[in-house]
């Protein structure tokens, strides 16, 4: 019921922040960048949880590793555009990206599957197809692991700063410049989440621990169209208005970013009064189905960090706004991995095969109860089109970063293979009639259902 509410009252705002773009006209809804006198204040109030950690506070030799290891990545042409599902049509996606991360890792986004390039991760064998790309790999491992740190550094200021606020204490001498204000908050504003206290360590790092990073790569020069920022006004997009998907809840999202900035194209001085500067990069955020708070467009230079902490990704939502050069960006996330890791799909097949007796010379199923079936069946679709179809649609573009997936994609094929017979032992006893005809109707009830929703599947992916 709750869900229910909440997903008409959306739509109602929908519908609201729809009316009123008609009744003003397009682009008509204000938004702030730091050349506004109300810039900081609208970021302190607002857009609090969104921390900006400025290049020349990052360690001269860890922008060095980073750089390089972008170049490496694009020089190796590691970075790949994907084909993405949005409301039942296929579309490429304007960035090009490649995900690194912890061994047997995946990211699930608008339907599609990503697959870790694992970076070096100790107790691992992982083969690189050249030594360039281990040492890319290796240095945004090292990346992830300062980003983490800064991560928590930065809730742990953040809780501190709202629990002497709640007590009443007043915290004086705040700077205002872009680097340090955002690091300490002033008030914790209503859209945010309720009243913090200082949690404990154990929640604070499992929130940051970042288990993978989606490497972005876009050169806008190169674009026949970009779309334009719709409500706004902000120019030409990189990335459309999306919270990210498939996190561990209020776990923090951090990003590198790495624009190419050459003598060629420096910042506009002679730009108009009002918007942003359409040569530089910006990340923009707005309130979720918010229609009076003004947007952010918050200008990002080479090596600049921000973090998403906290619910920020779930109030808010983001964008990033295209610049002239071409631009890398390292986006650290602690994906939800409970149902996105080798570990947990083989699991699944061995739960499944659990209900398959094997002899010398035969097969045959343990139980047929319609929750035994309903269970395998479940694996079975979860095995083919989850990860196999998955990866073979567009994994194997990684095959020239490693091949370190062919052992357990090959596993994966051996499970779905026993699971097929697994299928039609069912076909087959259903069909003998000493079956209970209650049990009997029950089982087949169930397992029908998932093999129309099977076929159908099929039939998708063989049209995509």
């Amino acid at each position: 019921g709750g869900t229910m509410k909440r997903r008409a009252g959306e739509r109602e705002k929908e519908l609201k922040k729809k009316k009123l773009l008609e009744e003003l006209g397009e682009n008509s809804l204000p938004y702030l960048t730091p050349a506004d006198a109300d810039f900081h204040q609208l970021w302190k109030t607002k857009y609090s949880r969104l921390i900006l950690r400025k290049s020349d506070t990052v360690p001269e030799e860890l922008h060095q590793m980073v750089q390089e290891s972008f170049l490496t990545l694009r020089e190796h042409n590691c970075f790949f555009q994907d084909l993405v599902r949005i409301k039942g049509k296929d579309f490429l996606t304007p960035v090009s990206r490649i995900l690194i991360g912890n061994p047997g890792c995946t990211y699930k986004y608008l339907n599609t599957r990503l697959f870790t390039v694992p970076w070096p991760t100790e107790g691992y064998d992982i083969k690189y197809c050249s030594p360039q790309i281990h040492d890319a790999c290796k240095a945004l491992m090292k990346l992830n692991d300062y980003l983490h740190i800064e991560a928590v550094k930065a809730l742990r200021g953040q809780n501190l700063s709202e629990t002497k606020e709640i007590k009443g204490t007043t915290v004086i001498d705040r700077e205002q410049s872009l680097a340090t204000s955002l690091t300490e908050q002033e008030s914790v504003s209503k859209d945010q989440s309720s009243v913090c206290v200082p949690e404990d360590d154990r929640s604070l790092q499992n929130r940051t621990s970042y288990n993978l990073t989606l490497l972005n790569y876009m050169d806008p020069l190169q674009m026949l169209y970009l779309k334009q920022e719709p409500y706004f006004g902000m120019g030409n997009m990189a990335v459309s208005w999306h919270h990210d998907e498939n996190l561990v809840e209020k776990s923090t999202v951090a990003v590198y970013s790495y624009s190419c900035e050459d003598s060629a194209i420096q910042e506009s001085h002679e730009q108009e009064l009002k918007g942003r500067d359409p040569a530089v990069w910006h990340v923009g955020l707005k309130v979720a189905w918010d229609i009076e708070t003004p947007g952010l467009a918050v200008p990002l230079h080479q090596g600049d960090i921000y973090l998403m902490l906290d619910d920020l990704n779930v109030t808010h939502q983001h964008c990033v706004l295209a610049g002239l050069s071409p631009r890398f960006s390292s986006t650290h996330r602690v994906a939800d991995s409970s149902r996105g890791t080798l570990e947990y799909i083989l699991g699944q097949c061995e739960l499944a095969l659990q209900n398959l007796q094997t002899d010398s010379d035969s097969m045959a199923l343990k139980s047929l109860e319609a929750a035994v079936v309903k269970q395998v069946e479940e694996i079975h679709n979860e095995v083919e089109f989850e990860w196999l179809r998955q990866f073979w649609f567009q994994g194997k573009r990684y095959l020239k970063c490693t091949d370190w997936w062919l052992k357990p994609m090959a596993k994966l094929e051996e499970f779905w293979r026993k699971l097929e017979i697994m299928t039609s032992l069912v076909l087959s006893e259903v069909r003998k009639e000493q079956q209970i005809e209650e049990q009997r109707n029950e089982t087949i009830s169930c397992f029908l259902l998932l093999l129309k929703e099977r076929q159908k599947l099929r039939q998708e992916w063989t049209a995509r």
